[in-house]
């Protein structure tokens, strides 16, 4: 939880770095997209935490690939519009792939909620 919330926390200081700090139009917009899927996936991995109270145990394998694919892909992505070579993209698909897999994971957990057991008490 403690990393999903200073992901979130990142992403909206890079967003904001990217709306009044950032000329250059590609990586304003390099810097944007990396930071609005660190915050989606920030929020995914809270929400995962959620999932796991209901009885989604396999939900946590997802924190990791979010997290995993947040470096990967938002990483390289402002690295790129911070200067980065150009060579530094080839990383960002790896990302994407973590991301997927992390939603996959989050499916197969899914499978395993029974609706007709109550959440386990806080």
């Amino acid at each position: 939880m403690t990393l999903a919330a200073l992901s979130g926390m990142v992403s909206v200081a890079a967003g904001a770095f990217a709306a009044h700090g950032i000329g250059d139009a590609h990586a304003k917009e390099l810097i944007q997209t990396a930071a609005h899927y660190q915050f989606m996936h920030a929020m995914a991995t809270l929400a995962c935490a959620t999932f796991m109270q209901v009885g989604a145990r396999r939900a946590r394998f997802v924190p990791a690939l979010f997290f995993s694919g947040s470096a990967f892909f938002s990483g390289s992505l402002y690295a790129l519009a911070l200067g980065a070579p150009r060579w530094v993209g080839a990383i960002t698909p790896i990302g994407g792939v973590l991301f997927l897999a992390g939603w996959a994971v989050l499916a197969w957990a899914a499978r395993g909620v029974d609706p007709t057991i109550p959440a386990a008490p806080s």
